[in-house]
């Protein structure tokens, strides 16, 4: 199948990943050429995609480099350079002689163009609904049009008022050979992920002091501030901030823990540090919050969510946990084989039923920046 890809554009699809869904659009588009697809990635310009993989620039340098989430999320000025951005590649998605499309953008309009044009898609959805998303995907779904979510958390949220979208769990890959088994732990607690508010890593640090244990944290470091608040006190001889490291030298890091704390202080979609841990074998204790219960399973021991003191006692027996068992779950479940077969059967069922029959809706058309330019002024795009 000749597949396109279209990215998130906040940071670059290159390692180190700044996060899940850049890990995700990455790993998906090298395991479909490994499969013998043909795959274009719809990224900012300063990304490195895998081999064999072509890249369109969607822009030409992700956005959080002129546009700092923290400071412009929500603006006008963010939301315009967004929207056309992805209205410029509706196009190339429409024209470009593509089998299927797979959205990661979190954006409206490719789930739109994608019902009114009849264009096979399959958009995953790795986060709670917000509301632009939310009307959009609501009011798009068809047969050729479909969604993933990562958990049935996720359904739950995502479906909500819609008993009839088409919708789809599928949970997050990952690669059980990088993430690989490791038989003992060194006696470390391991943290890793985006440093910011709503991933918990001060609770972690707290924990891990109240549990003694010498605690590694490994990420890019988000919000600025939070870590010079709550991080940066209590860094020594056992907290320790390793940066954020390529893939393989982060998976060996973590792989040799004893426990890794997850620590999520949010309506959590997935957890995908959490199922990378327990590849390795490594138990996980975590805050309950989202998918947490759902993924980490009899992977690790779950407490309250901000319960810093129950998370120390569950690091603790968290750790003494067989750590095979914890490898064999996360194989059998999460391995990136298993993503790949699920997206590759819903790829051939969005394109089964592209002319299949489907109620009318009327959706104002979707007017590039330049059609807006030259008529002089800015129309409705696409409902909003």
């Amino acid at each position: 199948m000749r597949i396109a890809i279209v990215a998130h554009i906040r940071h670059p699809i290159a390692t180190p990943f700044m996060g899940g869904m850049e890990a995700h659009s990455h790993a998906l588009a090298a395991a479909l050429v490994q499969r013998g697809h043909d795959v274009t990635l719809f990224a900012s310009g300063d990304s490195q995609p895998p081999e064999g993989v072509r890249l369109h620039p969607v822009v030409a340098q992700h956005y959080d480099r002129d546009f700092p989430w923290h400071r412009f999320h929500g603006t006008d000025e963010m939301n315009a350079h967004l929207d056309a951005a992805f209205a410029a590649i509706l196009p190339a998605l429409r024209q470009g002689g593509f089998d299927v499309v797979h959205n990661n953008s979190l954006h409206r309009y490719p789930p739109r163009m994608a019902r009114r044009d009849r264009v096979p898609m399959l958009t995953s959805l790795h986060v709670p609904p917000f509301d632009a998303l939310r009307r959009a995907v609501h009011a798009s779904g068809a047969g050729w049009n479909r969604f993933t979510v990562c958990s049935e958390a996720q359904m739950k949220v995502w479906a909500d008022g819609a008993p009839d979208l088409p919708a789809h769990v599928v949970y997050n890959g990952i690669d059980t050979d990088r993430w690989a088994y490791h038989g003992k732990g060194d006696g470390t607690a391991v943290w890793f992920g985006r440093i910011t508010p709503t991933k918990g890593t001060g609770e972690a640090v707290q924990a891990a002091r109240f549990a003694g244990l010498p605690l590694r944290i490994f990420g890019p470091v988000e919000h600025q501030d939070y870590f010079d608040q709550v991080v940066k006190p209590y860094l020594g001889p056992t907290i320790a901030y390793c940066g954020n490291l390529d893939p393989d030298v982060l998976a060996h890091r973590v792989s040799r823990a004893s426990v890794c704390l997850f620590t999520p202080r949010w309506n959590e979609p997935f957890g995908l540090a959490a199922a990378e841990a327990m590849s390795c074998g490594v138990p996980v204790a975590a805050f309950d919050a989202g998918a947490v219960s759902e993924v980490v399973g009899n992977g690790g021991v779950i407490v309250e969510g901000g319960d810093v003191m129950a998370l120390a006692a569950a690091a603790l027996r968290a750790a003494r946990m067989d750590r095979r068992a914890v490898r064999d779950l996360a194989v059998a479940r999460f391995a990136l084989p298993t993503m790949i077969d699920r997206y590759e059967d819903l790829y051939r069922l969005c394109i089964a039923e592209r002319d299949s029959p489907a109620c009318e809706v009327d959706f104002p058309p979707i007017e590039l920046p330049a059609e807006r330019s030259a008529r002089g002024g800015v129309l409705p795009l696409a409902a909003e």
